[in-house]
């Protein structure tokens, strides 16, 4: 189908053939297509230029394992936001693929965090809103507006907060979820420092009635003493939890 004729084909028809392949899902198609592509400089430069031919470069680099080619393609060609969520995603898998490799085991949540950390989306696919943990700040301060108002959403409502975000219901959902968990450890843990402050003040106040008239003064009690550094470790305990959601 794509032998010969393809000499002639323009820029828009290239594009158009790789566009056709890629919703496909036929990579190995893909590959021999872009592979058999005239090498003239006239029409390198021309295909170079159009989105849809190196998003399909990208995408068959990426599944060749040509991760070093794929980079080179997204750092250095400016994409439209139509493509950012494919690329990112490519972007992204490589990176984790990479380290897998290197330390020879599955990465866990907290080491793909690592990565991006260290592997940020380059502008180039990327439209420069901050994003926190993969939610961009915009979407998680919808979120936690919802949050205030009920904490435990119905599907209904999921589906809806899910179309104002672009999420999935199931990510709403596990947001949600993870954020109960969050407030249900930091109120466990207020609770926690309230106790040990309350027996440390009681343990104190027993220290001076046994010392009964001790001049004004004199050293406290070791269990005093103790009790006021279990206190003061206690209230250096930070109060409010961390919203990681890694």
């Amino acid at each position: 189908m794509f032998q010969l004729p393809i000499l002639n084909f323009s820029p828009q028809q290239v594009a158009g053939v790789c566009e056709t392949l890629e919703e496909s899902g036929d990579i190995e198609r893909l590959g021999r297509f872009l592979w058999s592509l005239p090498v003239a400089p006239a029409a390198c430069e021309a295909l170079n230029k159009n989105e849809s031919v190196l998003r399909a470069r990208a995408i068959v680099a990426f599944h060749t394992g040509n991760y070093r080619e794929l980079y080179h393609i997204l750092e250095n060609h400016k994409f439209t936001k139509e493509s950012h969520a494919k690329l990112q995603a490519l972007w992204l898998e490589a990176h984790y693929q990479e380290a897998e490799k290197l330390r020879g085991r599955p990465l866990g949540p907290v080491d793909k965090y690592r990565v991006r950390k260290k592997f940020p989306l380059p502008r180039t696919i990327w439209d420069g809103e901050q994003k926190t943990h993969c939610f961009k700040e915009r979407t998680r301060h919808l979120l936690r507006e919802w949050y205030l108002q009920d904490p435990y959403p119905n599907p209904s409502k999921k589906r809806e907060l899910a179309q104002a975000t672009g999420l999935t219901p199931t990510q709403v959902g596990n947001w949600f979820k993870n954020r109960r968990q969050r407030d249900r450890a930091a109120a466990a843990k207020n609770r926690l420092q309230q106790q040990v402050l309350a027996q440390g003040s009681g343990r104190s106040l027993q220290a001076e009635e046994e010392s009964g008239g001790e001049a004004l003064g004199a050293p406290s009690s070791p269990a005093a003493s103790l009790s006021s550094k279990a206190a003061t470790s206690a209230i250096s305990i930070t109060s409010s939890d961390s919203e990681c959601d890694i």
